[in-house]
């Protein structure tokens, strides 16, 4: 019997599941029969980061009907396409997909029973999700494919590149022909860049929490007193997901207003700083469908377009060589939406636009003279460069003047996002998530500077786009609003930076956009998710590979810059682990999946019908394990 181990149930291990699933008939022998040890200490499906175990008051960033764990028609894989149902259609007819079983939280069952397709689910719902992916998948497997699930953690694997591999459980071992870790999202020690605020504060006494995950970092916020000043340092998501938890989270509520939104404090929240780089929140999910014809993408940064760009000699880099082909994808979702849906803001034919803007490359002056004749309003265009870096330039004169024009800036999102006259935003959004059929490619062809790839590629672009696309629910702004009307968030403004006094045990935080304005404070929360690093990994399995010279971590270099980016390196293609003591060749027996490895951008779940590099990844690892387990003689097989 071929044995494999996967290590890591959630939603990535799942996805490999399903995948297993779906193609073991074609590429595994009935007469070759395989049990699937499942590892986690988490349940399975949901994992660490879905589990039910959290605040109910933490919530997806994506609508339901946007939520799928299942290929479709758009999927360009060679394995069987298996559709199902997306978090909406699943919440809808739940006793119609089997194996049902009845979620059994009341307040899950409550939410899921009336979850509308544009709704904003909370990640217990997602959980309750994910745990019926997880059992469909188990359902989907050929009768000579057969599951046990340990809810352990494993230590350490070992073993040869040629024989069987030796998996360590807390208390016990396991013997699998091949290991495959989908580890999700891990901890790292902190960078060493927040260990002078880790030890200022722990020398007088005062409150400092390093990027954490939202769940976990619930029991930490216990250490912020009432009415404490606090630096929440970063608006993206973490930092949405921190403020509910010392708002709401603390018996606060709110309630309908006039203008929207009031905040009732309960008297038990901190008072909450809040600043980054940009100084503004991320901008929010779009909260309607398009409404126009989807646009047909790509266009422009298609295999095509990258295979001219490396046809090139030379080192090539994202912003020069690339970005302009995605910004022009990008704006073609953008002005697509906006011809096909609302013709009347629009001053030429679609046909005549499109002729005429294929002509030219994105920063091209005849371009911008194009799009200014044939959209009139300003606020019809695409500015990248704006959307960017939206106070850039500002200086106010006060801390209240600043209050008052990021209240502006927010209401104007919020409403923006909420109005489907704007629709073509949600055209841009869905070009953007297009570019990543084409980024990991050139990525994997090693042809980018090694200075672009850390500060173009890890550096900017996906900070860009989480900025963009990868915002919170609309009514969390709303939701900032009414806490900031209320005194309980002040905000910093843009190009936030902190200082240690030690003679009063305090922070002094201030901005680039209020000069000279100064707040004092006895708690900074660094308010970003984690970023895995390997060389300073908490994962045991990692740390253990890594020690032994078994995994290496991803280094990009060149004459002028070397960057260490802390991911695994895998093989492209099947995901093998590169394994330094096999003279840095893929290890046979060893494959790795997730945001921990190399392959970057590829999200264990996605919107429906975009053809998801994380399905086409799980999909082309499942059919090599197949492929390779099937292969091995009878002999060699673990016991």
């Amino acid at each position: 019997m071929n044995r494999l181990a996967i290590v890591g149930a959630g939603p990535r291990g799942t996805g490999l599941l399903e995948r297993i699933a779906a193609n073991a008939t074609e590429l595994l022998p009935a007469d070759r029969p395989l049990h699937i040890h499942l590892i986690d200490p988490h349940p399975p499906g949901a994992g660490r980061i879905w589990r039910h175990d959290q605040s109910p008051l933490l919530r997806m960033n994506s609508m339901a009907e946007d939520v799928t764990m299942f290929t479709d028609e758009r999927s360009t894989i060679d394995g069987p396409v298996r559709p199902g149902p997306s978090l909406a259609e699943w919440a809808l007819r739940q006793r119609e997909f089997a194996p049902y079983r009845e979620v059994a939280d009341p307040a899950v069952r409550a939410e899921l029973d009336t979850l509308a397709p544009t709704d904003f689910p909370t990640r217990r719902a997602q959980s309750a999700y994910l745990d019926w992916v997880f059992r469909r998948a188990v359902a989907d497997l050929p009768p000579h494919v057969t599951v046990t699930v340990h809810r352990d953690t494993v230590q350490r694997i070992d073993g040869p590149a040629d024989g069987p591999q030796t998996v360590h459980l807390a208390d016990r071992t396991l013997t699998a022909d091949h290991v495959v870790l989908t580890l999700g999202h891990l901890d790292s020690t902190p960078h060493p860049r927040y260990a002078a605020d880790a030890d200022f504060a722990a020398r007088h006494g005062r409150f400092h929490l390093p990027p954490a995950y939202s769940a976990d970092a619930d029991a930490d916020l216990d250490g912020i007193a009432p009415g404490e000043h606090v630096v929440l340092r970063g608006l993206g998501l973490a930092s949405v997901d921190l403020v509910a938890l010392l708002t709401e989270g603390r018996g606060g509520r709110f309630e309908p207003a006039s203008a929207g939104l009031r905040y009732r404090p309960s008297g038990r929240e901190p008072v909450l700083h809040l600043g980054s780089r940009r100084g503004v929140p991320y901008h929010s999910k779009t909260g309607y469908r398009l409404q126009g014809p989807p646009a047909p993408l790509p266009r422009y940064f298609d295999a095509a377009a990258v295979d001219a760009a490396l046809a090139t000699e030379g080192p090539l880099e994202l912003r020069r060589d690339f970005w302009p082909l995605m910004a022009k994808e990008t704006a073609f979702g953008h002005y697509h939406e906006l011809f096909h849906a609302h013709p009347e803001r629009t001053t030429l034919p679609w046909s005549e636009f499109l002729a005429r803007y294929d002509r030219h490359d994105w920063y091209s002056p005849r371009l911008a003279a194009l799009i200014a004749e044939a959209v009139p309003d300003p606020a019809d265009r695409i500015d990248f460069e704006r959307l960017d870096h939206p106070l850039a330039g500002l200086e106010l004169g006060s801390a209240d003047e600043l209050q008052q024009h990021l209240r502006a800036y927010v209401t104007a999102d919020a409403d923006r996002r909420a109005d489907p006259a704007h629709s073509a935003d949600l055209g841009a959004f869905l070009a953007l998530l297009s570019l990543f059929g084409q980024l990991p490619r050139i990525l994997a062809t090693g042809r980018l500077t090694a200075r672009s790839v850390a500060e173009e590629v890890d550096g900017w672009f996906f900070g860009y786009f989480s900025h963009l696309a990868s915002g919170p629910p609309g009514f969390r702004l709303r939701q900032l609003l009414a806490l900031s009307e209320a005194g309980v968030v002040r905000f910093l403004g843009a190009g936030v930076r902190t200082e240690r006094d030690e003679a009063t045990g305090t922070w002094r935080a201030c901005g680039d956009t209020v000069p000279g304005h100064t707040v004092t404070v006895t708690a900074l929360v660094e308010a970003y998710l984690p970023k895995h690093q390997l060389a300073r990994t908490l994962d045991p399995v990692l740390r253990a590979l890594h020690r032994a010279g078994r995994i290496v971590e991803e280094v990009v270099a060149d004459e002028e810059y070397t960057h260490r980016s802390g991911l695994v390196t895998i093989a492209p293609g099947d995901s093998q682990l590169l394994d330094p003591a096999l003279d840095g060749a893929p290890h046979p027996r060893r494959t790795a999946l997730g945001p921990h490895t190399s392959l970057r951008a590829a999200a264990a779940f996605a919107r429906p019908r975009t053809d998801s590099p994380g399905f086409r990844q799980n999909d082309a690892a499942a059919r090599a394990l197949l492929r390779a387990l099937a292969a091995l003689p009878a002999a060699a097989l673990a016991a």
